[in-house]
């Protein structure tokens, strides 16, 4: 990994399926991850997902994956019970390029699609244990609004708010 500074933000494609797996596989090796990292998983879970509303990554000068962002429509049941029509967030970026400004990059593309996509609010639904993710998403502008079993949900809303 080499420049982080200005890291490349496009929407991911299903040819970013094995550097979106290579930054889970990281994570997972660093004990920040416990979930799927395989390449199907991660074309099927973030790339590919039909609630899907964008998953950016952010590339090096040398075309490799720094870390990825997924924004997500919720609907009616999902598993982290936002209300409908909100967008959940997943941010995931590898140890090695993490407190770099990869995570700020992605989220001003994040909140573009957001913006597009007419989402009245995004959740990001932290496990209160993750010290990281608490501190990034605190960071990005996103402010508690509930709790549930071992986690902290964390609201942000991409009309008002503005990252840059």
């Amino acid at each position: 990994m080499t420049d982080l500074t200005h890291p490349s933000i496009h929407s991911a494609k299903s040819n970013d399926a094995d550097g979106v797996s290579a930054v889970l596989t990281a994570l997972v090796a660093a004990g920040k991850r416990t979930k799927p990292a395989d390449i199907a998983f991660a074309l099927d879970h973030y790339i590919a997902h039909p609630d899907t509303i964008r998953c950016s990554v952010a590339v090096d000068q040398n075309g490799t994956i720094l870390g990825f962002q997924s924004l997500k429509l919720a609907i009616d049941g999902n598993i982290y019970d936002v209300t409908p029509g909100w967008g959940i967030i997943g941010t995931h970026i590898h140890p090695e390029a993490a407190r770099r400004g990869v995570g700020r990059a992605l989220f001003v593309a994040t909140c573009d699609a957001a913006r597009a996509a007419g989402i009245a609010k995004i959740d990001a639904t932290i496990g209160e244990a993750n010290a990281e993710g608490l501190a990034y998403y605190s960071a990005m502008g996103f402010a508690t609004y509930r709790r549930m079993k071992g986690a902290v949900c964390k609201c942000f809303d991409p009309h008002v708010s503005r990252i840059s």
